[in-house]
Formats: C-alpha cells, sequence, structure tokens
C-alpha cells in the first residue's frame, strides 16, 4: 500500500513540473484564436444550410408530390 502512495506522489510531482514547462497562449493569442473558430463555424453553418436549402427546392422540384 505504500508503494502505492509513493508512485501516486511521483507522478503528482512530475506532472507540476511538466506543467511549469509548458508555453501558455498569451490572452490576446487566446482571444484572436476563439473568434476565428466562432467566425469559420457561423460560416460554416451558413454555407452547410443554404445547401440544405438548395437541395431541399431541388427536391421539391423533382418530387413536386412531397
Amino acid at each position: 500500500m505504500k508503494a502505492l502512495f509513493v508512485k501516486i506522489k511521483n507522478w503528482v510531482t512530475d506532472v507540476i513540473a511538466e506543467m511549469k514547462k509548458v508555453s501558455w497562449a498569451k490572452r490576446k493569442e487566446l482571444v484572436g484564436a476563439t473568434a476565428l473558430v466562432l467566425l469559420i463555424s457561423i460560416i460554416m453553418a451558413i454555407y452547410i444550410g443554404a445547401l440544405d436549402w438548395v437541395f431541399s427546392q431541388l427536391l421539391k422540384l423533382i418530387l413536386p408530390g412531397q
């Protein structure tokens, strides 16, 4: 049982050491990347919605009873 606690302690120590080596993004970079992801998501949603509308209109022409 003692060996388990030693392993856990070593793991936590290693995690803390690795986290200190991480190069974290600056706030400005993070905000810019987030804005870009949101913009691309909105553009893709509009694009897919437009394609859906076009294909539904084409299907209405092909299958008039629907």
